[in-house]
């Protein structure tokens, strides 16, 4: 049992992720960035390949939360069943859990959002056993205990460690029943994890350099340096005959930034495994992420009470995130232009009738919510001033809401945190979604929603691109820097087509995303 995991956010990155909106103060280096879903969520796919036991196990409470319904035939029970099965997710989300510590873990179904399609046996049964792995071993169990103790003895322990950072805590709901997932405060390497870099003795990229990285060898920890700037050697951690010998480390230390899930695809050892995990591969985000990631109550009423405010009664719902690459003072006009074509040309948002005051239409007229999420005030401002200023052709009544306007990143500020995480969450139950390309903000809300978005490309020269959008090929985020590299042939080569269902990112030519294999044949 022995597998620990830490992430850092970067001084020098480029985009923080609840960062929706680009000001000459923004702060670059967001904690946000380091906790959420993007990279932790790459580790703990690899936790279920990597570390668990092969061969499936069949779990008894799962296949009893799956069936019980059809075996129950009396009315009020059969509702209770159904019910319990909605909040379990069809059985993603481990029972057990005390329910008043993290009200969204079981509620998110009382916004109707359920999961987009069902999850594998195989994924529920990898879940209930690793969790029953991380019980086992988790901070300060026996063996946790007993493998500090021995770190430099081989001992194996096989758990996903997280640095809960300064803000995690405020942000998230533990998401493993009866056990932590934070390192703790007093784990022995916890001094020198700052000093870790490409340049660090224990870096694997540097070992392979240096030709130490051989079997005859093994060190009692590695350093995987993952983040977008990592470089050739640090790249073959995607390679097989590389796992083969990580797999003899005792500990990994990891930093990373990227949603590296794509590239695990491509390695012949896990294909078996994602495979059975995830028979259709653009779920692959859309359920770990609902399975992993509950925002705390705090986040949650922050959630629940703008949904029921402005979201909760109207028709249909459309959400627009807006995130600015640009260091000029916004906001944009040509963004305004693009945003207005795009939800225009693709029928998400009803024209308006410039001439007429008022456009008669028998019954009640349909209702139309749109949330905008954006640094900036100024977009929402135009978008509410013409839906109120003038008729829409068709009659339809639309809404127009934007839950905060920061203004600029407000690094480590708790608030300012929260309010990012739930407006993420608020788009997610969403019907529809616009989102700004090259922006993790609406990757995990349309990964969070099951969402295909229609992305907004990203404009050149202070010009609104035309087509100014086009709608994603699946919900997955987009890998941004992944390796072009033939692991076998030793060769550079286009990773995004190797296979069906990795492809290159609409949004980021570069760049590797998950899609349905089945709509590439």
């Amino acid at each position: 049992m022995k597998r620990h995991w830490r992430n850092w956010s970067h001084d020098d990155e480029g985009e923080g992720l609840p960062d929706s909106d680009s000001d000459t103060r923004s702060s670059r280096r967001f904690s946000l960035t380091r906790l959420m879903a993007i990279f932790l969520f790459s580790l703990f796919l690899f936790s279920l390949i990597f570390l668990l036991p092969h061969p499936p196990i069949q779990s008894a409470s799962t296949a009893k939360t799956l069936h019980q319904f059809k075996q129950t035939q009396q009315g009020n029970v059969a509702d209770s069943v159904e019910l319990h099965k909605d909040k379990l997710l069809g059985g993603l989300i481990a029972d057990g859990f005390d329910e008043q510590s993290c009200l969204s873990r079981y509620h998110s179904v009382t916004y109707s959002k359920g999961l987009s399609g069902n999850p594998s046996s195989y994924l529920i049964s990898r879940l209930r056993k690793y969790e029953a792995l991380h019980k086992e071993c988790g901070p300060y169990t026996e063996s946790y205990n007993k493998t500090v103790k021995d770190l430099r003895s081989g001992h194996v322990n096989r758990v996903l460690l997280v640095d809960p950072g300064v803000d995690m805590v405020d942000l998230f709901c533990e998401p493993l029943p009866h056990v932590s997932w934070f390192l703790p405060p007093d784990f022995p390497l916890n001094s020198q994890f700052p000093s870790f870099d490409q340049k660090s003795d224990q870096c694997y990229g540097k070992m392979l350099k240096n030709k130490s990285a051989t079997n005859s060898v093994v060190p009692s920890f590695v350093y995987l340096h993952l983040a977008h700037d990592y470089d050739d050697q640090d790249k073959l951690f995607f390679c097989d005959d590389d796992q083969a010998f990580l797999q003899k480390v005792p500990w990994l230390v990891v930093r990373t930034d990227n949603y590296f899930a794509p590239s695990l695809f491509l390695m012949p050892s896990f294909e078996k495994q994602l495979s059975d995990l995830f028979p259709n591969k653009e779920t692959v985000f859309h359920f770990l992420g609902r399975y992993l990631f509950h925002p705390t109550n705090k986040v949650w009423g922050l959630v629940s009470r703008y949904y029921q405010a402005y979201l909760a009664d109207v028709d249909e719902r459309v959400g627009i995130q807006i995130r600015v690459f640009d260091t000029r003072t916004g906001p944009f006009q040509h963004v305004l232009d693009q945003i207005l074509a795009c939800t225009l040309k693709e029928n998400l948002l009803p024209d308006v009738n410039q001439k007429g005051d008022i456009v008669n239409s028998p019954g009640k007229p349909k209702s139309k919510a749109v949330l905008m999420t954006s640094l900036s005030y100024g977009y929402f401002e135009k978008v509410r001033d013409m839906f109120w200023e003038h008729p829409t052709v068709t009659g339809e009544v639309v809404g127009i809401y934007q839950p905060s306007h920061e203004g600029y990143q407000q690094t480590e500020k708790k608030m300012h945190n929260q309010k990012a995480w739930a407006e993420i969450y608020l788009l997610s139950l969403m019907d529809m979604l616009v989102t700004s390309s090259w922006s993790t903000f609406g990757y995990v809300a349309q990964g969070l929603g099951g969402l295909k978005p229609w992305i907004l490309y990203k404009p050149e020269n202070g010009t609104a691109p035309d087509p100014p959008c086009q709608r994603a090929m699946s919900m997955e985020p987009c890998f941004h820097a992944p390796p072009f590299y033939d692991c076998k042939a030793k060769r550079g080569t286009d990773t995004g087509a190797l296979v069906p269902h990795v492809r290159h990112c609409e949004d980021m030519s570069w760049g590797l995303k998950l899609v349905d294999s089945n709509s590439w044949q």
